[in-house]
């Protein structure tokens, strides 16, 4: 029983990362790509259970973490879905100190600020048992 509560509390979770990013995309790319939903879905589980695991985490740190989370899971879906794939969804080439184009400091400074609305959200999820 545990199992399958645990399973639809991630499925929850998972879908409100990806349709949360994939709008968040659209609003500032004017489109977004099947992948983005699934590493938003991915995550946003991630920095959920960190935040959870360790509710007395300052907002500064849980930005910090969270931040290099997202910025980690952009590298490495860069790196099969750009790279390997050849799909070309995102290229930071021109951003400056970028990494093979696929992350950079500055969008790794816009994770961390999108993490002040994400800890209140996993803060009101976390008081809501009925959900999570």
């Amino acid at each position: 029983m545990f199992l399958l509560k645990r399973l639809k509390c991630d499925c929850i979770l998972f879908s409100i990362g990806g349709v949360a990013y994939a709008l968040l995309e659209i609003l500032w790319r004017r489109k977004t790509h099947w992948t983005m939903a699934v590493t938003g879905g991915s995550c946003f589980l991630t920095i959920f259970r960190i935040y959870k695991k360790f509710p007395k985490l300052c907002l500064r740190s849980k930005c910090l973490i969270g931040g290099a989370v997202i910025t980690l899971m952009e590298g490495i879906c860069g790196f099969i879905v750009n790279v390997k794939c050849k799909l070309n969804v995102w290229d930071y080439s021109n951003c400056t100190l970028n990494f093979k184009g696929q992350i950079c400091p500055f969008y790794s400074m816009l994770w961390i600020l999108l993490c002040i609305p994400i800890s209140g959200i996993c803060k009101l999820l976390c008081k809501n048992k009925k959900i999570i």
